[in-house]
């Protein structure tokens, strides 16, 4: 434990500089060898280094993480004043925590871990995992804090914090076999068996691509997902037009069309009778109808985004209105369907043309001036990056970007509940995922033609309202 905190002392002093040395203003404080070896044998620990090599993320050169290539982390920095606190903090509570490990008595008292990762007994009930876990919890923080000490633009800040967030999570020793009591109770409980089926599990997964989040196979199409009944009344390159069958005696005047996300299934709208939209609206007397994009293969390359826009949205809504006969039809829009919904109406009023009596967007973003997290991955420099590498830009062929690569971003911006989680129950625990319908939908995303994928990142890094060309 004392070589493990002088290895931790030496990457601070390394940050911050000895006095003298490099025009450093201040030393970092000298701590005292814990009187005392803890009276316990704590587990070998993983090699750590002192900091995340945020250019190494930054050239996508570590495994395992979204790669940040492309994009232009400026320079930041930490007010000295605010590094020697932090310093002389991280040292006084690093010494409490020494000491109570290595404190008298035979069975030193577990410290409290209010993570979630460590709340199962298996870990209180031993000193040696409790003080491993409260280690990697109070390094874990105070890199978080120094994150928030930087002076540094707002948008470079963030993409630190990124970093840092995925290399704590990363680190976690709930990920690591030797140092999670509960995958080794499970391992000794199965007599090797959750070991045997984790492998299983992970060599499942490289063929996929991806973690698997929920079990897919307990899930087939037309049987217990998207049963609600309906037929294709309209079909051209991009879109098949579905309409769904009424339920009721009677039904609204008005038709409804709703416009998915063109990156997932259609029925992320329609998953089970108990969670689906769809039979929502038909129960309420609706007249459904619901675009399901094509998943993009070499021949549809070429499309752009205004093709989505008018292939897709547009001719949709003229076909709803030609089938049911009004001028006017009721529209809802889900994610990026919701942007392309608004987009299409948008160009339909610059024409003139007012076929929409009412627009209900769900988790759909017009207004791109603040885009959250995903502004860490969009900004110009992205884009070019984006362009070159899946094509459609100075005369290349244009590209696909495959569907996995959306599934993996998103999964890496809640790392610790959409990725390490499922490392640890999937591979470390051997266990089968729970068959969630809500995941099913998402759990193999569409691939993204490139004229498309970057006409949406154009509108990002446009920090305006979402536009499109009126021809």
């Amino acid at each position: 434990m004392q070589q493990f905190f002088d290895a931790w002392l030496n990457a601070w002093r390394s940050l911050g500089g000895g006095a003298g040395k490099n025009g450093a203003p201040f030393a970092m404080p000298q701590v005292a060898p814990v009187q005392g070896a803890a009276p316990f044998s704590l587990p070998p620990m993983p090699s750590f280094p002192g900091m995340p090599d945020f250019s190494k993320l930054a050239a996508g050169a570590m495994p395992g993480m979204p790669s940040l290539a492309g994009l232009n982390i400026a320079a930041a920095a930490i007010p000295p004043e605010r590094l020697q606190k932090l310093q002389a903090d991280y040292t006084r509570e690093a010494m409490v925590l020494l000491q109570q490990a290595g404190g008298s008595g035979a069975a030193p008292k577990a410290p409290e871990l209010k993570d979630r990762r460590f709340s199962s007994e298996a870990w209180s009930a031993t000193p040696a995992f409790a003080f491993t876990a409260a280690w990697y919890l109070l390094n874990a923080r105070y890199l978080q804090e120094m994150v928030d000490a930087l002076e540094a633009e707002p948008k470079v800040r963030e993409r630190i914090r990124f970093a840092v967030q995925q290399w704590t999570a990363a680190a976690s020793p709930s990920n690591f076999l030797a140092l999670n009591p509960e995958a080794q109770k499970t391992l000794l409980e199965s007599q090797g068996e959750s070991l045997r089926q984790g492998v299983m599990n992970l060599l499942a997964d490289m063929q996929r691509g991806k973690i698997s989040q929920t079990d897919e196979s307990r899930f087939v199409v037309g049987e217990n997902l998207a049963t609600t009944e309906g037929s294709v009344v309209f079909e051209n390159d991009l879109i098949q037009l579905i309409q769904y069958k009424p339920r009721t005696a009677t039904v609204r005047e008005r038709p409804l069309l709703i416009v998915p996300p063109c990156i997932n299934k259609y029925y992320i709208l329609d998953l089970q009778p108990e969670n689906s939209l769809v039979a929502h609206a038909l129960d309420s007397g609706h007249q459904v109808f619901l675009i399901s994009w094509r998943n993009a293969d070499a021949s549809i390359a070429h499309k752009t985004w205004d093709d989505y826009v008018g292939e897709g949205v547009l001719t949709a809504i003229q076909t709803v209105s030609r089938i049911s006969g009004r001028e006017q039809i009721n529209t809802l829009g889900f994610c990026v369907g919701g942007t392309l919904l608004a987009t299409a109406l948008a160009v339909a009023a610059a024409r003139g043309e007012h076929p929409a009596a009412s627009m209900t967007l769900l988790t759909a973003m017009l207004d791109f001036s603040d885009t959250g997290v995903l502004d860490i991955f969009v900004d110009e420099a992205h884009v070019q990056m984006r362009e070159q590498t899946i094509g459609g830009k100075n005369g290349a062929p244009p590209g696909l970007m495959r569907g996995i690569e959306f599934a993996n971003t998103f999964s890496f911006l809640r790392p610790n509940d959409l990725v390490w989680n499922y490392v640890v129950d999937n591979y470390l625990k051997g266990r089968t995922p729970v068959p969630l319908t809500c995941c099913t939908g998402t759990a193999t995303p569409r691939a993204c033609r490139a004229p498309c994928t970057s006409g949406i990142c154009a509108i990002h890094t446009s920090k305006t309202v979402c536009a499109s060309r009126v021809p």
